[in-house]
């Protein structure tokens, strides 16, 4: 089996080094032929002067500079058109997934599946972190209908052809690797890993980047949140109605009608609901700006490495 590994760097100059030494101790005894590449996402740190140390120390190893940060995602799809192998796989910069587990993976993969993730047994994160990590990868398994990737991490094997050609077929910047892998392969598996504590800095990936992941995935890939809205429309005339009725039975019973601050409860709860629908159908309309506007996905300003 011939094997790329794509690495997404950002600010990774502190690990990648660590990194790329114990993947030179487990890719020759995994891969007939390989290759590594290190994609540096707009790094604000040293990390372009490592890569470009380590495209010299060893050959197998090619660096790619994007012009700017483009994201987690972006910076994959890029490394992923740049490979040359028919397997390709992902893992983070930080050293919390362990290299070691990727023969693991690779040997459930030739087993006849097209997609194998890692499936963190233990999340190292506080508590509502690791609250909302998970329910945004429910999410994703619910979109996908994929059970297997409901514990998925970013450390994943796949074969890479059919990626490189649906990639070039689907519109929009914010596409997500796993929602992709999702429409073109139907055999999924999973492999128990374990996460190692991070080696350096905390997790990019805050409260806001979180829910800001959740509504792209949400609204770019699935209409449950139109529906949602349409249903809680529906359910709130059906209050609206009920409020109709009670304030005619209190007036035919007791000859008045509640005043001020009834009146004003019942605008609040229906004004809160109807931005809350144009607030989905906003986001909705703002994908499909996103998709029409032409901006690119990603651009590379400098390759290293392989003849680049």
């Amino acid at each position: 089996m011939n094997c790329s590994v794509v690495v997404p760097v950002y600010r990774g100059e502190a690990t990648i080094e660590a990194l790329v030494e114990r993947l030179s101790k487990v890719l020759p005894g995994t891969a007939d032929q390989f290759e590594l590449i290190l994609v540096d996402d707009g790094s604000p740190d040293d990390s372009w002067g490592v890569i470009g140390r380590l495209t010299r120390r060893y050959d197998w190893v090619r660096g790619l500079r994007l012009t700017r940060n483009f994201g987690q995602d972006n910076a994959i799809f890029s490394g992923i058109l740049e490979s040359r192998f028919e397997v390709v796989a992902t893992l983070d910069d930080d050293l919390q997934h362990e290299p070691e587990d990727l023969p693991r993976l690779l040997a459930k993969l030739v087993e006849g599946y097209d997609v194998v993730y890692g499936v963190l047994r233990v999340r190292r994160q506080v508590w509502w972190k690791s609250l909302l990590s998970s329910a945004v990868k429910r999410g994703i398994s619910f979109i996908t209908g994929l059970a297997a990737v409901r514990g998925m991490s970013s450390f994943r094997v796949f074969r890479a052809q059919a990626v490189r050609n649906a990639y070039e077929t689907v519109t929009g910047p914010d596409i997500s690797v796993d929602v992709l892998l999702s429409w073109i392969f139907r055999r999924f598996s999973a492999v128990d890993i374990e996460e190692a504590p991070r080696a350096q800095g905390t997790s990019t990936y805050g409260l806001f980047k979180l829910v800001r992941l959740s509504l792209r995935i949400l609204t770019n890939y699935t209409t449950v949140p139109l529906r949602l809205a349409s249903l809680l429309g529906f359910f709130f005339t059906l209050v609206g109605i009920g409020v109709f009725l009670y304030v005619l039975t209190i007036y035919f019973t007791l000859g008045s009608i509640p005043g001020f601050p009834f009146l004003a409860s019942v605008m609040t709860i229906f004004s809160g609901v109807q931005l809350f629908g144009l607030g989905i159908i906003g986001e909705y309309l703002a994908r499909v700006f996103e998709r029409s506007s032409g901006r690119p996905r990603f651009a590379i300003q400098e390759r290293l490495g392989g003849g680049g």
